[in-house]
């Protein structure tokens, strides 16, 4: 399967930049055909200027006249059967580097169009039949329900529509993470693995 890995941590000595190896690592043990953003690295910009905003509707291929920075990012996007997504949840979403690339790269005739008349939009990404979200939290799935885990709204609400009718999901999250023992950490690190090998098959 031709798979898609978007990572968003800005330290990459961090347990979130481990959980992007350990999945990657699955990846080509299980024989995928692999590309991967780490967008901190990469150091994308997730700023959506006055002019992309204004012309929202506009054709991608306008859009990325000016911006020609966001065509591998759109490429890997519209070749992918799988997106699998990594990254710390913050204030109770996602960080600010991958919320900016939801904003800048799932745009008109690459997620979605508005067909003229049409009060929905239609799902442009119907190639992604599959989407893993691994995340962590400093605070408890309990805290987290409390909040109403508005991250993972985003993702399996929101960011999931624009892709097949029929894309299944996984969320693999790891909680209380700030109290974690170096034990808890590791037995995550072995879940991550299993439950995107399951996820994949």
């Amino acid at each position: 399967m031709k798979v898609l890995v978007v990572s968003a941590h800005p330290s990459p000595s961090s347990f979130g930049s481990a959980l992007t190896t350990e999945v990657i690592q699955q990846l080509h043990l299980d024989h995928h055909d692999v590309r991967h953003h780490d967008l901190c690295a990469e150091g994308f910009n997730p700023v959506l200027t006055s002019a992309e905003r204004l012309n929202h509707r506009s054709s991608v291929t306008t859009r990325l006249e000016g911006h020609p920075d966001l065509r591998p990012h759109i490429d890997n996007l519209q070749w992918c059967e799988a997106l699998v997504l990594v990254y710390p949840t913050w204030w109770s979403g996602q960080p600010a580097i991958l919320k900016g690339w939801f904003d800048r790269v799932l745009v008109n005739e690459v997620a979605w169009t508005l067909p003229e008349g049409a009060s929905r939009l239609k799902p442009g990404l119907t190639n992604i039949r599959r989407m893993i979200v691994v995340t962590t939290h400093g605070s408890s799935k309990f805290v987290n329900a409390l909040e109403g885990e508005s991250g993972k709204r985003t993702a399996f609400r929101s960011v999931r529509l624009m892709f097949h009718w029929n894309a299944r999901c996984s969320w693999n999250a790891m909680y209380k993470l700030d109290r974690a023992s170096a034990e808890e950490r590791e037995a995550f690190k072995r879940r991550t693995r299993r439950r995107v090998h399951r996820a994949l098959r």
